[in-house]
């Protein structure tokens, strides 16, 4: 005897049955409800997907993190690893340029003058070398 033939497994079925029916239904009344009485026979509205920003140059991805890197590293004596700053080598020649500037300007201006300077040359180095958008020179850059 299979359990499908049983006769709990069919008075089973007679009980849940009518159960799951009704909470079907009472799921979809709840739902049509929660709409307001207006909308209880229109489909829902679609939601807009959300907008999403154009993609960056790469001389804006540049300067944006040599500008993140420059701050972490203003106040420290070292420059760090290119590698684990995921910089290529043309990134962080401009982040070696861009914080030794930044290093003089916070001795002789105060620190909000070198983070004006940071996002300033960041924006400006990079521009200058991505301009051709493409590889440099170099198999490194």
């Amino acid at each position: 005897m299979t359990t499908a033939n049983a006769p709990g497994a069919r008075a089973t079925a007679r009980l849940l049955g009518p159960a799951l029916l009704a909470a079907a239904l009472a799921g979809a009344a709840v739902t049509a409800c929660d709409r307001g009485p207006e909308h209880a026979d229109a489909a829902p509205a679609a939601t807009p997907p959300p907008a999403t920003p154009p993609p960056r140059s790469p001389a804006e991805l540049c300067a944006r993190i040599v500008a993140h890197w420059s701050r972490v590293m203003l106040d420290s004596h070292t420059y760090g690893d290119y590698q684990s700053m995921g910089l290529s080598n043309r990134q962080y020649d401009v982040l070696r340029s861009v914080l030794d500037a930044a290093r003089t300007e916070k001795k002789e201006q105060g620190a909000a003058a070198a983070q004006k300077l940071i996002d300033r040359q960041a924006r400006a180095d990079c521009a200058d070398r991505y301009r051709s958008d493409g590889p440099g020179e170099s198999p490194w850059r």
